[in-house]
């Protein structure tokens, strides 16, 4: 009975003490918070309760406001990176280092290289590549009368594309700071995996004047070109961040065996020729989003009436014409919002509260295979109906994109009245599925500094421990093997990637 125990003495029951109970009660409930603590894993704020002084921020321009302000432009003490022209001895003295640092390791770590942090070592390079574009685009952010030529914002565009930025600003953070545990900074070439070259390709390219762009592109390639690591690689091992697909073009061809970190991997041949980029060797990152985060309050708030939406150019050039023939199948449907627009700041307010509105969000191929507002649609909980037949998508080695999302094929999507029964067949218990996944997923694809664990940096390095081994092999096959002979490996005869006849679902 509640409140009272048994004694075996008097075979009577007595009152229990109230002190006691109390007691109990607040055991109970100090298990109970802990048990809750413990596994509320998918809450942001546990990562960031190992650095409670920090704030996390996802917007790049408030993120990089701090870094300026508090980053020191002086070489770090104890980097060994060369500022002037080496010679061959100094590749050979360098790849015997290596050697030496790598069979330490061999024997010392039980699990290398499968299981060991990655061992990443950033280049000083001259400030004209790295703070100095910085403080352009700072200085500059604020004009928004400055557009590309298809009228997207220009500042907002390099926003989009500033992977180069938040890698960078967490590889060179102290380490006291960092989050992530799988990749650590070395400052002698000799300790290092992988090297990342931190010039930032996409500001010079929209925000420098032609030709004076094309210049600081060439001084930037002689200058990696002269480290002695680039040479003992060939730059096999060096991470190159082009996302924007014209950045970087003129001299890129140079540097076609450096592991290019990219928005996706267009075979029409219009941004990259023919054997510079493939999945063996590169990496596909995901696009800064344009829209806020809709977080767990918002997703319960969201009343998605709606049942396909898009926004953005109806018009587009090579893959990206789909467009125009999908506005025409679809337009004046019931359910169906198709507008058209860009990037700026009412575009962003009208996409983000379209998409909040909506159960799919249509993404069709642009001028090229991808575009920012696949990831739009993810961060705002809304099921990408994706048609892009030649589409890579960022860290597929990791994430499961059926789950969150429904591939269609260019041919299945333009038959008359074919994508809305589609969609109108899917059931009510499949939607809440992939609703519930895209919110798990989300965290995947927002940039932060301090970069968070499961964030697109995290896994950015765990794809690249993924091609260590790899990477390590054609280095030293390509070290030995007879320039010419027909024993040199290429990868041009990928099959390129098709969506395949019907949903993926």
């Amino acid at each position: 009975m509640a409140g009272r125990h048994y004694s075996a003495a008097s075979g009577t029951f007595k009152p229990r003490s109230p002190a006691l109970l109390f007691l109990l009660a607040f055991l109970a409930l100090t298990l109970l918070f802990y048990i809750f603590s413990s596994f509320s894993s998918s809450s942001p704020s546990r990562y960031s309760s190992r650095n409670p002084n920090s704030e996390i921020d996802y917007s790049f321009v408030a993120s990089l406001e701090k870094f300026l302000t508090k980053s020191p432009r002086s070489p770090t003490a104890g980097d060994d990176t060369v500022s002037g022209t080496t010679s061959v001895e100094d590749a050979k003295n360098l790849d015997d280092s290596i050697w030496k640092n790598e069979n330490q390791r061999l024997y010392d770590e039980p699990f290398y290289p499968a299981f060991s942090p990655l061992k990443v070592y950033v280049y000083e390079m001259p400030s004209k590549f790295t703070y100095d574009l910085l403080w352009l685009f700072h200085n500059t952010y604020r004009e928004t009368s400055n557009l590309t030529s298809n009228g997207s914002p220009v500042h907002r565009l390099i926003e989009q594309h500033s992977i180069d930025y938040w890698l960078w600003a967490d590889l060179i953070a102290p380490e006291s700071e960092r989050l992530l545990k799988n990749v650590v900074r070395v400052h002698k070439q000799e300790e290092a995996d992988l090297f990342y070259i931190p010039f930032f390709t996409t500001i010079s390219f929209f925000l420098m004047e032609k030709q004076q762009c094309k210049a600081l592109y060439r001084e930037a390639l002689k200058w990696v070109m002269d480290q002695p690591a680039w040479n003992r690689s060939e730059g096999r091992d060096h991470i190159l961040p082009v996302h924007h697909p014209w950045s970087f073009k003129s001299v890129r061809k140079f540097m076609k065996r450096a592991i290019w970190l990219l928005p996706d991997m267009d075979s029409t041949g219009n941004w990259y020729k023919p054997g510079q980029v493939y999945l063996e060797k590169d990496l596909i990152l995901p696009y800064v989003a344009n829209v806020d985060l809709c977080d767990a309050k918002c997703l319960s708030s969201s009343k998605r009436s709606m049942l396909l939406f898009f926004r953005g150019r109806l018009k587009r050039n090579a893959g990206g014409k789909i467009r125009s023939k999908l506005v025409e199948e679809l337009r004046g449907a019931d359910g169906v919002l198709i507008e058209e627009g860009t990037a700026g700041e009412g575009g962003k307010a009208a996409a983000q509260s379209g998409m909040r509105k909506s159960i799919f969000c249509l993404n069709p191929a642009g001028d090229t295979p991808s575009s920012a507002r696949l990831f739009d649609a993810i961060v705002s909980g809304c099921i990408p109906i994706i048609v892009s037949d030649e589409l890579e998508l960022p860290f597929e080695g990791i994430l499961d994109y059926r789950k969150i999302a429904l591939f269609v094929s260019s041919s299945d999507a333009l038959q008359p009245g074919w994508l809305l029964s589609f969609l109108k067949s899917v059931s009510a218990a499949q939607i809440k599925e992939m609703q519930v996944n895209l919110a798990k997923y989300a965290r995947h694809f927002l940039y932060s500094h301090p970069a968070q664990p499961l964030g697109p940096e995290d896994l950015v390095w765990r794809m690249m421990a993924g091609k260590l081994v790899n990477i390590k092999l054609h280095t030293r096959r390509s070290q030995r093997v007879v320039k010419g002979s027909r024993s040199v490996c290429t990868c041009e005869c990928r099959r390129p990637n098709v969506t395949s006849p019907g949903p993926l679902s």
